[in-house]
């Protein structure tokens, strides 16, 4: 769906949901803004049982200059936008429309109507609002007030950034034209004398386990950058390699993960505790999520405890430069004749230049030699060669290279912050045939430092796949099952 789908409407009521966030705030304001640019009469509003009361989202719509209002009885309207929720959830009020499209970032929990974008994957609604100003070339960064709301919005509801999962959301933090005394007045005013006194309670009332070192804490219910705030404590802590912290709310458990061990990264153990129930990730040492209670059989405090268990006990780590890999278990494979892209990483970026490559599956930094090519696998994948491997292993063809995945890889170079398209750089080649791996499905959760990047592992989860070159046997990596069979033939 694109925003200039919508203009055909006239009278345009942007509903958030009850008792609204920094996200909701800001994502009806970037619709708000949008259709009045259009000349469209429209209306931003809100409802439910309460007022805005906590003090950083008054100062926000202060500060801001947000037109929302509140309705405790909504009129009907001939063309209703909810946003940062969904129409008929039980978190908003319904308002009676001829009309309705949905906009919103969360779970799909039921039928949606046929004007919806709805992008669970991401971690604020704020970035679905930006990619849709985008699209239609509305200058967002033209107005710091905008620019501000929806940069507050992702802050407010990825943890502090700790829960940034797709690169469209890191996109959003890095772009945005923040106003800095505006955003110091809304951080500063985010904590109440209250929840000061639910952090300390949770801190007293904590669970620790010695085996893997990490600590459990049950929360009150409170703003979920309260749980942040926890859970930075925590991990101060001696002896705490990671932690969890999550309170129960109404429609479900909301969590926070920290982590400061390179075995274990926040990101990945958030994402395992929500697997199946809800949403979770973020970055290495921060992480978060949701979980919805309804698609959980025990209680909460039981659930969380079983998962923390599981995700130590069962987790194997490997370190490629001294792997034995047992290849008598393994059969071997051919890589297919697929057009794959690939840069050369000099024509992007100096020698010696530390970048970071932004893809689907995360954020890698590495530094730029002139022998080092970058390859772009078929869903996004990054896989980096040295030019004497790549040029034996890989043909470079003429054919105008193609992406086809969701999200194009960018480069950036982290001491200028300038950013690059890689697919506007890349070129095509194909697999000579020549590249040879062992490889097994694997049936627990394994974590390879590879041989190019020893402070980062490589996540395989049940189901991918462990590979090694039959030609260099400390050359191990992960293959996911989703790609594995698209790029691999059994010899």
């Amino acid at each position: 769906m694109k925003l200039s789908d919508l203009l055909d409407h006239e009278e345009i009521t942007i509903q958030c949901h009850d008792n609204p966030d920094a996200d909701a705030l800001a994502s009806g304001y970037g619709l708000y803004l949008y259709f009045s640019s259009k000349g469209k009469p429209v209306r931003f509003i809100y409802s439910g049982k309460f007022k805005i009361q906590k003090s950083n989202l008054v100062h926000m719509i202060d500060l801001l200059e947000i037109p929302v209002e509140y309705e405790e009885n909504p009129t009907p309207c001939p063309f209703l936008i909810t946003v940062d929720c969904q129409y008929g959830e039980r978190n908003v009020t319904t308002v009676d429309a001829d009309n309705i499209a949905v906009i919103d970032h969360h779970q799909v929990n039921g039928n949606l109507p046929p004007l919806s974008d709805v992008r669970s994957g991401l971690g604020s609604c704020s970035t679905v609002i930006w990619d849709l100003l985008k699209k239609e070339n509305y200058p967002v960064n033209s107005d710091e007030k905008l620019a501000t709301a929806m940069y507050y919005g992702l802050y407010t509801d990825t943890n502090g950034f700790a829960e940034l999962t797709h690169p469209m959301d890191r996109d959003l933090r890095d772009e945005a034209i923040w106003n800095r005394a505006t955003l110091r007045t809304l951080l500063n005013s985010n904590l109440s004398l209250e929840e000061m006194g639910i952090a300390g309670d949770a801190l007293i009332h904590h669970d620790y386990y010695e085996d893997y070192k990490y600590a459990i804490i049950k929360s009150e219910p409170c703003d979920p950058n309260i749980l942040g705030v926890i859970s930075d404590m925590v991990l101060s802590v001696d002896k705490v390699e990671t932690c969890l912290v999550y309170n129960i709310l109404p429609f479900g458990i909301k969590i926070s993960v920290r982590s400061c061990v390179p075995t274990t990264k926040a990101s990945d153990l958030a994402a395992y505790l929500c697997k199946g129930v809800g949403n979770g990730g973020g970055h290495i040492d921060k992480a978060g999520g949701f979980i919805q209670k309804d698609l959980i059989n025990d209680a909460p405090e039981k659930f969380l405890q079983k998962r923390m268990h599981d995700y130590f006990a069962n987790s194997e780590v490997i370190y490629a430069a001294t792997y034995d890999a047992d290849i008598a278990s393994m059969k071997e494979y051919e890589k297919l004749p697929i057009k794959l892209g690939y840069v050369k990483a000099t024509d992007v970026a100096a020698v010696d230049t530390k970048v970071c490559i932004r893809t689907m599956e995360g954020d890698f930094e590495m530094e730029v030699t002139d022998d080092l090519y970058i390859i772009i696998g078929i869903d996004g994948e990054i896989y980096p060669n040295r030019a004497e491997k790549f040029f034996r292993s890989y043909k470079q063809v003429d054919d105008p290279y193609v992406f086809e995945g969701e999200y194009p890889p960018t480069i950036k170079d982290i001491i200028e912050a300038k950013s690059i398209d890689l697919i506007t750089k890349a070129k095509t080649c194909v697999s000579q045939g020549v590249t040879h791996i062992f490889s097994k499905p694997i049936d627990h959760t394994m974590k390879i430092f590879t041989a190019w990047d020893h402070e980062k592992y490589m996540l395989g989860n049940p189901g991918d796949y462990l590979a090694v070159r039959t030609d260099d046997y400390h050359d191990v990596y992960i293959i996911e099952k989703n790609i594995f069979g698209r790029t691999y033939k059994e010899v």
